[in-house]
């Protein structure tokens, strides 16, 4: 049974969240943030912290700090009002898995904890993976908090042992290359090439010869024997990148070397054995392609063996403090500045925003801002201008769908009480009266 420590100076509310989660979970209780610091430091066998955020002595946010520093795997839930939505984000910044608002509904914290407890077995299980991946591409140049990302890491480590093919969909800027180079970085080739083919920067002309090879003579201006790409790749690893710009004939013969392991370079009577692992990556529909008639139905199921969708960074925004402290390292580095970290308003811009271009245009994004940078910390200044526009046009519509969720809440965990309702709320009963009506909330 997994520990889980509370840490909140409210009675009622300490005894209440003990009461409620005890037939689950071996709880502990602790009346300050530096009782609970010390009962932390203490008992490590301790893995799940859920603190109140204000507290005399020591916040939550300082709590959370001390427990990070000593045991960054441990998972911890901040307890914040719906007015300090700030502090919440600094807590995820900081490595709080998440966060609850007051008043809290029990039924949401325990799915928030059985969503943790299920990162955390992850986490072990990713980490042990890790230990054994060297190469320059592995699982430490994939950045995540988020339980979709770790749930794609784990098919990764157990798909690379095989020889199967793997179609990676996912839109651009996703990071589908990376997690193509960490299959083959955990498979038995990481020794061998690791070979990637851009299939939308190839001329149709050109595809046949660049996949499969020449002998000289073949065409003109063949002057000499080139071997393809899959001849080069032997006993290592071929990733087709935008697959779906395979034109039709080459997509053919591609299948029967997926078949059969066999290719004819041009020009060459006979042909040539090789063993090549093949992954795809694509950003396209291939099954509106197939009912086009432009990708053909019985490639896709050769290469749909194992599918693995990558999420856009707008549906895994956990993951964006994390992203953000690497690439600030890494170009800090390269330009030679000394750049601390990223201001709490500098961060909240990023967000608010939904990076159509994913993890590729954050990347610009903090690339520029270091470049940009005055002081030895990110700022709202050193943004480009379309983030700032973004944040004003979203700032007044995003308030009010927190306003309304709170409100939606605190009416459903009083069963529908107006009068207390109103009281947490701390608004006058005709003033929510009005709310309900302005947001179509119903009683």
């Amino acid at each position: 049974m997994i520990k889980i420590l509370i840490v909140e100076d409210e009675k009622n509310q300490r005894e209440l969240l003990s009461s409620s989660l005890k037939d689950e979970y071996e709880t502990i209780t602790a009346a300050s943030g530096k009782e609970g610091w010390d009962i932390f430091e203490e008992d490590r066998t301790i893995g799940i912290i859920i603190s109140d955020f204000k507290m005399e002595s020591m916040d939550g946010i300082e709590l959370l700090r001390r427990v990070k520093k000593l045991d960054p795997d441990a998972i911890f839930i901040l307890i914040t009002a719906y007015a300090s939505v700030s502090s919440a984000v600094e807590a995820l910044k900081l490595g709080a898995y998440d966060y609850i608002t007051k008043p809290i509904v029990i039924e949401k914290l325990k799915t928030i904890l059985k969503r943790a407890v299920e990162n955390h077995f992850l986490l072990i299980e990713n980490r042990e993976l890790k230990e054994k991946l060297k190469m320059q591409y592995s699982f430490e140049k994939i950045i995540t908090k988020s339980q979709k990302m770790k749930e794609i890491l784990s098919i990764v480590s157990r798909v690379a042992r095989s020889k199967t093919t793997v179609l990676i969909t996912g839109e651009s800027g996703t990071g589908k290359e990376l997690i193509a180079r960490a299959i083959h970085n955990a498979s038995a080739r990481k020794e061998q090439l690791f070979i990637p083919i851009n299939c939308s920067a190839i001329p149709e002309t050109l595809f046949e010869s660049e996949l499969f090879g020449y002998k000289k003579g073949a065409f003109t201006g063949a002057v000499k024997t080139k071997k393809g790409k899959l001849e080069i790749a032997n006993d290592g690893t071929a990733f087709f990148d935008e697959v779906g710009d395979i034109p039709t004939n080459i997509q053919v013969k591609l299948l029967r070397f997926l078949q059969f392991g066999e290719l004819v370079p041009l020009g060459r009577e006979t042909s040539l054995i090789v063993d090549v692992r093949i992954i795809c990556a694509t950003n396209q529909d291939l099954k509106k392609m197939i009912e086009e008639g432009t990708f053909r139905e019985d490639l896709f199921y050769r290469l749909n063996v194992v599918a693995i969708h990558i999420p856009p960074l707008r549906e895994r925004k956990e993951d964006i403090a994390l992203i953000v402290e690497h690439f600030i390292k890494k170009y800090a580095k390269v330009s030679g500045k000394d750049i601390d970290g990223i201001s709490n308003e500098a961060m909240r811009h990023l967000f608010s925003y939904n990076w159509p271009g994913n993890v590729r245009e954050l990347e610009s994004v903090i690339e520029r801002a270091i470049v940009m940078s005055r002081d030895n910390i990110i700022d709202v200044d050193d943004l480009p201008i379309f983030l700032k526009e973004n944040e004003e046009e979203e700032s007044d519509l995003s308030l009010k769908i927190l306003e309304k969720k709170h409100i939606e809440r605190v009416l459903a965990s009083l069963e529908g009480n107006m009068t207390k309702t109103a009281e947490v709320l701390g608004i006058h009963r005709n003033t929510l009266m009005t709310k309900l009506k302005e947001y179509g909330i119903k009683k």
